[in-house]
């Protein structure tokens, strides 16, 4: 969707009742700033006498500044990422991120407890088998940032083991995978 106010993607999309009537913005993120900023200093003016009232306009914008720059321990990627692409990096994302996503899949999904099928596991994704638990996938994905952050460090040694203990570990999940 597009911002109602320029060409670029609307990334925040406001809802508000004045007068009993729903009004809805969709608004890029430069222009929510402005808008957000406008409301701010307008209810200031309103009510200035009022101090540590409800949440503000302006404190929402800068919770939401504060939450965009939450880190993946496991993956690297940041709430702001996940905002502007719609996914996530890992699964242990759903834990990191666990406070701002519930919400946000509650809205969704009206649940936030998976009811229904689960996917059988031991089916190869993209040439490569998944664990029956996404413990192990986690820590495979912790492997990997290590190996990257071992490679930039020109520990080649440490890469080299992580890069065995990850082959040992994909080996293995091959071998179930065969025998199922």
């Amino acid at each position: 969707m597009q911002c109602q106010q320029c060409d670029k993607q609307a990334m925040f999309h406001i809802t508000e009742l004045e007068a009993g009537e729903v009004r809805e913005l969709h608004l890029c993120e430069d222009h929510a700033r402005i808008y957000l900023n406008q409301a701010e200093a307008d209810s200031q003016q309103e009510d200035s006498d009022t101090e540590g009232g409800p949440l503000g306009v302006g404190q929402t914008a800068k919770e939401l500044s504060e939450i965009d720059q939450l880190v993946c321990d496991m993956c690297g990627i940041t709430f702001f990422e996940f905002r502007n692409q719609g996914r996530l990096g890992c699964p242990h994302d759903y834990v990191q991120f666990e406070n701002e996503l519930e919400p946000l899949i509650a809205n969704i999904h009206g649940e936030v407890e998976h009811r229904g099928r689960r996917p059988n596991r031991q089916k190869s994704v993209g040439g490569e088998v998944l664990p029956e638990s996404t413990e192990e996938l986690t820590r495979v994905i912790g492997m990997r940032k290590d190996i990257r952050n071992a490679v930039e460090g020109e520990d080649y040694e440490r890469a080299g083991k992580l890069r065995d203990n990850i082959q040992k570990i994909l080996h293995k999940w091959h071998a179930e995978d065969l025998k199922g």
